[in-house]
């Protein structure tokens, strides 16, 4: 068995095509894909922080969020 790692792009139409080179013509394998998502280096899928939008309205209110509790002393 023989693990081959390649890093491909999905086509306009989100198919993903894989072309993997083994050097053993007519030769019958059995081909297991796993497939994720690639992510950045802190391990974030792509697009992960992008905002959704924002409040542009300037009449817009936050109301007061209150006041946390006081922290537990641990000893």
């Amino acid at each position: 068995m023989e693990t081959i790692r390649v890093l491909e792009k999905t086509g306009k139409d989100g198919t993903l095509n894989l072309r993997i080179p083994l050097g053993r013509p007519e030769v019958e394998c059995e081909v297991v894909v796993t497939v994720q998502p690639r992510t950045d280096e802190r391990g974030w899928p792509p697009g992960y922080f992008d905002l959704a939008g924002s409040i542009t309205d300037e009449t817009f209110v936050r109301h007061p969020q209150g006041q946390l509790p006081k922290p537990v002393d641990l000893e």
